[in-house]
């Protein structure tokens, strides 16, 4: 009889559940790629904290996975993290996937606006170190997230593009200074993770379209693509101040 072909995260599930017993930390984990990420933690053996702004989001997006729980937490506000950092005691694995966008010209960039999209991805992930660097097991890690618009520069996407290849020098530094807890991020390219379902469909259609033909792997993301990868990230013990691209070879074209 022929072996049934698995997809690769249903070979990653059938593997050993190397994050049994640890505390895996998602801020951004009540949504789209944050919320699947979650899941996976906890279906790979993870105690998992789902970390919002708000916190019945947080609670209410927890209720869906075993054991999980909610907590409050905004990466541009320090406050939250510290406060964070006392209820939880201590903490494993840290993902974040906060961004705040400010897709404009550079004739029309506000200065507030600027600041914060830098908070969401590269202070907010500084404090995150600074408060969680002590209680966060030496066997640790820390995954942030990239994103392919900082090696595709366009008009109208500067701060997305500056911001998220900030994210792949603050993951070196902080692997450096942190060690031997990991840092490392993931940049994807357009994933079909809910993100863009406030697009018109005839709009999300044809970006999905163009994605497909201007990447080497000829369509657009899924989650598990990602979700694959932080979960990868998450358990090599041997990878650290790294960027992982699943973009599907999009900077190669």
């Amino acid at each position: 009889m022929t072996p049934t072909a698995r997809s690769s995260s249903e070979e990653f599930r059938s593997g050993q559940t190397t994050l049994t017993g640890a505390t895996v930390l998602v801020i951004g984990g009540a949504k789209n790629l944050g919320l699947a990420i979650a899941r996976r933690a906890s279906e790979l053996g993870a105690d998992v904290v789902i970390g919002a702004r708000d916190l019945d989001t947080a609670r209410r997006a927890a209720a869906d996975i075993p054991g999980a729980t909610g907590i409050r937490i905004d990466v541009t506000d320090e406050q939250t993290v510290e406060a964070a950092v006392a209820e939880l005691g201590a903490v494993d694995h840290i993902v974040t996937t906060a961004a705040a966008h400010h897709n404009v010209p550079v004739a029309e960039l506000d200065h507030q606006s600027v600041v914060t999209a830098f908070d969401a991805k590269v202070i907010g992930p500084l404090m995150l170190a600074k408060h969680f660097g002590p209680i966060i097991a030496p066997t640790g890690s820390m995954v942030l997230f990239s994103g392919v618009a900082a090696w595709h520069p366009q008009p109208g996407l500067s701060i997305m593009g500056i911001t998220n290849g900030a994210v792949a020098f603050t993951v070196s530094h902080l692997a450096a200074e942190l060690a031997p807890i990991r840092v490392n991020a993931v940049s994807p390219g357009i994933i079909d993770s809910g993100t863009w379902d406030g697009l018109p469909d005839a709009d999300r259609s044809a970006l999905f379209a163009d994605t497909a033909q201007t990447n080497l792997a000829g369509r657009v993301g899924r989650p598990d693509d990602i979700v694959d990868a932080v979960a990868w990230l998450l358990t090599a013990g041997f990878v650290s101040g790294e960027t992982i691209h699943v973009e599907g070879g999009a900077r190669s074209v």
